[in-house]
């Protein structure tokens, strides 16, 4: 007969609640620095949108020649 009752714990319930405050944490203190830098962002990163464009471009169309050389 299977016993379903007894089940391995991997965390104590303190590390749970660590782990939750922690991740909760860290989440609002990296909104707050990025709202901080924002400006800074807006000065010396314009323009790095049209990289990220590029480069998928880049991998669709390594993609593309992939899979037409497969075939």
């Amino acid at each position: 007969m299977i016993n379903f009752t007894s089940k391995k714990i991997m965390f104590s319930s303190g590390q749970l609640y660590f782990a939750a405050f922690f991740l909760v944490s860290f989440i609002i203190v990296m909104l707050l620095a990025y709202k901080k830098d924002l400006k800074l962002h807006k000065i010396y990163y314009r323009g790095s949108g049209w990289i990220l464009v590029i480069f998928l471009i880049f991998i669709g169309i390594l993609f593309l020649i992939k899979t037409l050389l497969k075939e």
